[in-house]
């Protein structure tokens, strides 16, 4: 053949590794998993569980929104999403705005919540607006490095006043209108922040379960994980002990992990020769995320089906059934539950198919569902690592700071080092006042079993900035549609946030 056809062939070549590149032929796509940052598919707060069938359900609408806030020569625009309800408003009645955050915006918040029984009370006007990069609301082309400088929470609070502003004018509501912000996980920061840096446009504010200080080495996350695994039960604890020793001898040995790939139904064999350190750190942190996910959405009456709708009783369980083989085979059937629940056919933990998927910029991608915007935030304003160095015992020492940070490297590039991080928490703590706000008529609340009341406010600041503490419940529960099963100390939180609307908006 001449130099011409082996050109010709080179080039053939290399369409068709492109073609099968980008078709997964070549199994170089992954399946995102469930539960990656703290961060639950969908979002931390989700998608509640409806109790009543609802006739409808409100239609999308769209805000023409700034796109930079902070640069009064930038002009340019983008369309944000967000949802509306007056099925409960009465003249002159409040506003309640539900912030959006890491996930999509749900209508069906819009018709059932704890918020939308205050709406009824106080017969109060309703939206609810999509953060910025997430869900529908894409303010550029892509998400690339250089167009996620505008995703921040300086940004997205901005968003908030501007729609604040903009629906004050549509609607013609009076000057003395007062609006409420709710929010849940990270919009919980969000509504606490909106009272710090615009109290004239915000009256009041119902903080769930928000992390207001940043950290980058959030070491209490997986302590609490463990306690509330350990008050249901100290078996428990020690069966994850006894798996993940199991777990660990076998991984030394080419027969034990042939073993791990089958009971755990890996999408790949585990090669010492080939299998690199963050390949491990990541199936650790992957198995270990499995009981974070559990116990931060234990029995909150959200729609947490990719996580088999297991609690922290039912994981125990099984956990603890000797009948059900030894430690390694239980902890083997509480991952294959979660995985077949989400409906993936095997357990992805090669570190380097995470981070391509992670690295794809496109607003179709798996990444594009919250997992890349999230990541990128915590990569640049809050931290927020949940780490295994203060429980080795429990999940091993495997994934300390230093994982979480090369990911950041390895996703967004060298300058996503310790140096910018370490800068990064020190201003956002710096801008809003982390644990110390100065802040009235904010209620914060959070559940004992969540791991994120590390991070936030539990302990009243002032008679005016009061913090609720529920013993026993687990992230956002007070926000959830109400059930006749709820504790009666969720249903004493409930109602005592409401009475503090009460008093805001007699004031």
């Amino acid at each position: 053949m001449d130099l011409k056809g082996i050109t010709y062939s080179r080039r053939k070549m290399r369409l068709l590794l492109l073609l099968l590149f980008t078709t997964g032929f070549l199994n170089v796509t992954v399946a995102l998993r469930n539960f990656i940052r703290g961060r639950s598919k969908g979002g931390n707060l989700g998608t509640p569980l409806l109790f009543k069938e609802h006739a409808w359900l409100p239609k999308e609408q769209w805000f023409t929104q700034m796109l930079n806030h902070f640069d009064s020569t930038n002009a340019r625009t983008w369309k944000q999403r967000y949802f509306q309800n007056t099925e409960y408003y009465k003249p002159d009645g409040p506003i309640f705005l539900l912030i959006g955050g890491e996930g999509a915006a749900q209508a069906k918040w819009m018709v059932e919540g704890q918020w939308i029984e205050y709406a009824k009370q106080h017969g109060a006007m309703c939206f609810q607006l999509e953060h910025r990069f997430y869900g529908k609301s894409h303010p550029t082309a892509d998400m690339s490095v250089k167009n996620l400088v505008y995703l921040n929470s300086e940004q997205a609070l901005a968003d908030v006043a501007y729609f604040i502003e903009s629906m004050n004018e549509v609607h013609n509501v009076s000057d003395d209108v007062k609006w409420i912000a709710f929010g849940g996980s990270y919009p919980g920061s969000l509504a606490a922040w909106m009272r710090v840096k615009y109290p004239h446009l915000v009256h009041g504010a119902v903080s769930s379960s928000g992390p207001v200080l940043a950290q980058i080495d959030f070491q209490q996350y997986y302590v609490v994980v463990e306690n509330s695994l350990r008050e249901y039960s100290k078996a428990c604890v020690d069966a994850i002990v006894a798996a993940n020793k199991q777990f660990h001898i076998m991984l030394r040995h080419p027969i034990g992990q042939k073993a791990i790939v089958q009971k755990f139904n890996l999408c790949d064999p585990i090669d010492p020769g080939h299998t690199k350190r963050l390949d491990i750190s990541n199936l650790y942190e992957t198995l270990a995320s499995n009981f974070a996910g559990i116990v931060q959405y234990n029995k909150d009456n959200r729609n947490n089906s990719r996580m088999a709708n297991l609690t922290i009783d039912a994981t125990c369980d099984i956990l603890t059934n000797q009948k059900l083989g030894v430690p390694i085979d239980r902890l083997a059937q509480i991952s294959n539950l979660i995985l077949n629940a989400s409906k993936e056919k095997c357990l992805d933990f090669r570190y380097d198919k995470m981070i391509h998927e992670l690295r794809n910029v496109t607003w179709n991608s798996e990444g594009a569902e919250g997992g890349r915007q999230w990541i990128y935030q915590t990569c640049t304003e809050f931290g927020f690592f949940q780490t295994s160095t203060a429980r080795p015992n429990l999940f091993s020492e495997t994934f300390p700071v230093e994982f979480f940070i090369q990911q950041c490297i390895d996703i967004f590039g060298p300058r996503y080092n310790i140096d910018l991080l370490n800068d990064a928490v020190k201003r956002t703590n710096t801008m809003y006042g982390a644990l110390k706000l100065e802040v009235s008529n904010v209620v914060f609340v959070h559940g004992s079993v969540d791991p994120w009341h590390a991070l936030g406010i539990t302990t009243s600041l002032s008679p005016k900035a009061t913090a609720i503490y529920i013993n026993g419940t687990a992230h956002c529960a007070n926000m959830y549609p109400p059930s006749e099963h709820d504790p009666p100390q969720l249903k004493a939180a409930r109602a005592q946030v409401g009475q503090l609307i009460d008093e805001w908006l007699k004031n």
